[in-house]
């Protein structure tokens, strides 16, 4: 039978004969009228013209529109729901989107949940190669689909990339030329005190019906969801003045160093049996840049013996602000033989894109760069997040299944920081609400708390981090986040004894573990300062977390990337985590055992490494 896009203009169209083969109808475009496409049947093969003719039903798919001729439900062409409030997508029209405009619009496929478990119950084979591109034959979707795909989106202009899982495709064009493949247009609206695009509400993107089913999600269409939220607070120690002089390995004395956060969690105790990092890589996800002096002056101050390996994805980030710096300074000064490796995009506020999906590609990235490296014991470390509410749907499911994706089939443990606007991930006192994708239930989201040493280095007192001395704004300084997600409902391993609770409501609680978020040195702009937030508690976790799949591999041992791990870790041995009984996120009372401040606590490395090991 033959399936068209738009039925009065003849624009694109597709044969499907009776063997379900898909055939582009590029061919016969000129043949507009029932005549002339009579005699284009004439001129070609019997035996193809019959098993054509069997699904035409004769030449009314030509004569009038695909409803009339009786069709399966399968081949109708059927709006693409993205996800986004009806409010917000009914809300005032600003303008439209200029035509050369370029897009990049990501799909992301369904994968069947018992080859996600089939992966994730695979047995870890230390040192040995991955070889998933086998695997992804079963995963991803197979060639016919994905020609499909191809066809439909076969106009001149379009560029599909399919990822090396074959569940992610990425397609970059002109706005002109998605408008006229999904029959619709793009138009910019204003709502809440904020500017997006996204297809027009009375005209929404069009799709085949046989397509829909293989999505999971189509990102890039809108750029609804808000910018995440990534720049650390740092406060230099002194005047620009005296910069220069802080060139050299002398951070200001009351700062949290490396050696102080390293000795309070243990750490230095997995150094003295030899775990330094070697062979072991942390995968940080950025949207801003670094500056390369910054970054070495750090690396010579602690004899780094790594390696620092920038990667660009989708363009190279325009901005410094802080937030890279940070997350590497965190990583080397844990891991002084690691690898790090720093995937970073474009997050400026001037970009026309949905910053979502460059964090997306990101995380693609990573899968694709470790389809051979799933028994590494690699870890994650993510350090931005949004409101859920603010998110949509297509940008949440889309990221979701790359979480499990390392997760599951690469068997890595990905760390995303709570956000540090306390109980009000919007950045709105009183509006409870929890980042992403921190709620999400594979990623282990990472609190924050205010560590104190004594003279010795040693592990003094811990609180919960917060600041409530500005409740109008909270510029990321309210403190850690946590809370209860509206989206995630709850996963196995919270719902047991001593962490649900009594505001538990079956959904996803925040956070999992926390570590140090306050008062750390760094080295930013040519000068020592403080930086504080959980994005420096979660590079912490993601760092101790390789350490200690370092030592299990050097045993020959198998290592858990779930985050069930965390919880499992807690019952077998009530020492691996110090339990954060004191302060607040300026909602939620920090408690005994769990709370949504902290949640299990921080890091007591050598008692959670002995756990393991065992």
């Amino acid at each position: 039978m033959l399936l068209m896009r738009d039925t009065k203009r003849y624009s694109s169209c597709f044969f499907i004969d009776a063997h379900q083969d898909v055939y582009s109808c590029n061919s016969f475009y000129s043949f507009i009228g029932g005549y002339s496409y009579m005699r284009w049947l004439l001129d070609h093969s019997p035996i193809r013209i019959g098993r054509i003719v069997a699904s035409l039903l004769g030449l009314c798919l030509v004569l009038m529109p695909l409803a009339s001729c009786g069709t399966t439900e399968t081949l109708k062409s059927v709006p693409l729901d993205l996800g986004i409030p009806a409010e917000a997508l009914n809300s005032k029209v600003t303008g439209s989107v200029p035509d050369n405009t370029v897009l990049h619009v990501r799909i992301t496929f369904k994968v069947d949940p018992k080859l996600m478990q089939k992966a994730q119950n695979q047995k870890i084979e230390p040192g040995k190669p991955s070889h998933l591109e086998e695997f992804a034959k079963q995963i991803g979707i197979d060639d016919g689909t994905y020609q499909k795909f191809k066809d439909f989106f076969s106009p001149q202009g379009i560029t599909l990339k399919l990822s090396k899982m074959r569940t992610h495709l990425s397609i970059d064009a002109k706005a002109s030329s998605f408008a006229k493949v999904l029959q619709t247009k793009f138009v910019t609206h204003s709502y809440n005190g904020r500017n997006f695009y996204a297809p027009d509400a009375k005209k929404p993107p069009m799709v085949p019906q046989f397509l829909l089913g293989s999505i999971e999600a189509v990102t890039g269409l809108d750029n609804y969801s808000v910018q995440p939220t990534h720049q650390a607070s740092f406060t230099p120690a002194t005047s620009a003045k005296a910069q220069q002089a802080q060139a050299d390995c002398s951070p200001p004395s009351q700062t949290l160093l490396p050696k102080e956060i390293a000795h309070a969690y243990g750490v230095d105790q997995l150094w003295n049996q030899g775990l330094h990092g070697e062979n072991m890589t942390v995968n940080l996800v950025e949207i801003d840049g670094s500056m390369k002096s910054d970054i070495q002056n750090y690396l010579d101050c602690i004899s780094f013996k790594g390696k620092v390996t920038p990667i660009n994805v989708d363009g190279h980030p325009q901005d410094v602000l802080g937030e890279s710096t940070l997350d590497i300074q965190m990583v080397a000064g844990l891991a002084r033989s690691a690898n790090i490796k720093v995937y970073q995009t474009d997050g400026t506020s001037n970009n026309v894109d949905d910053i979502w999906v460059n964090v997306n590609d990101e995380l693609q990235q990573i899968i694709d760069d470790n389809v051979n490296n799933a028994n590494s014991g690699s870890t994650v470390s993510i350090s931005l997040g949004a409101a859920e509410e603010e998110m949509s749907q297509q940008d949440m499911r889309a990221i979701d299944q790359s979480i499990q994706q390392l997760t599951k089939v690469e068997h890595m443990t990905v760390f995303v920081a709570s956000g540090d606007c306390g109980a009000f991930g919007s950045h709105q006192y009183g509006n409870l609400s929890v980042s992403f994708p921190a709620s999400d239930p594979w990623s282990v989201a990472v609190g924050g708390t205010i560590l104190q040493v004594d003279g010795g280095q040693a592990r003094a007192q811990e609180t919960s981090w917060s600041d409530g001395s500005n409740r109008s704004s909270c510029k990321n300084r309210w403190g850690t986040g946590g809370g209860l997600s509206k989206v995630f409902s709850q996963p196995s391993w919270q719902n047991q004894t001593g962490v649900k609770n009594n505001l538990s409501n079956g959904k996803r609680q925040v956070p999992d573990v926390s570590a140090a978020a306050y008062d750390l040195a760094v080295y930013f702009q040519g000068q020592w300062g403080s930086v504080g937030g959980t994005s420096a508690a979660a590079p912490i976790w993601a760092t101790s977390l390789a350490l200690v799949n370092q030592g299990l591999l050097k045993q020959g041992k198998s290592f858990n990337p779930s985050p069930q791990l965390l919880y499992d870790v807690a019952k077998k041995n009530n020492r691996a985590y110090y339990d954060v009984t004191q302060g607040n996120n300026l909602y939620y009372k920090a408690a005994q055992g769990w709370d949504y401040t902290t949640g299990l606590g921080t890091p007591n490395l050598n008692d959670f490494y002995n756990a393991m090991v065992r």
